[in-house]
């Protein structure tokens, strides 16, 4: 699972809007939970701690879905790089 399908699976089982979850975590719209949704941008790491807290999961899992999303992340551009290609 990415971290994007994550998010938003873990804030739907949490019962939480994205304007509560934005407005909890000092965001002045509900834009920026969106955007993490739908993979069009990432929640600082900081904030992934924070998140953790109010979605009531471990921050062991948490961790875990952001270092294999990053990992995918550097693999997609490196392979894009190397072979002049996108990875799908």
């Amino acid at each position: 699972m990415n971290l994007s399908k994550f998010l938003k699976e873990k804030r739907l089982e949490a019962g939480l809007s994205q304007g509560t979850v934005a407005k909890k975590l000092g965001y002045t719209s509900p834009q920026f939970i969106s955007n993490w949704e739908r993979g069009l941008s990432q929640p600082p790491v900081a904030t992934l701690r924070k998140i953790a807290q109010l979605y009531n999961i471990s921050v062991n899992d948490m961790f875990d879905i952001m270092l294999k999303a990053t990992i995918e992340q550097v693999t997609a551009e490196l392979t894009e790089k190397f072979y002049k290609q996108k990875v799908k």
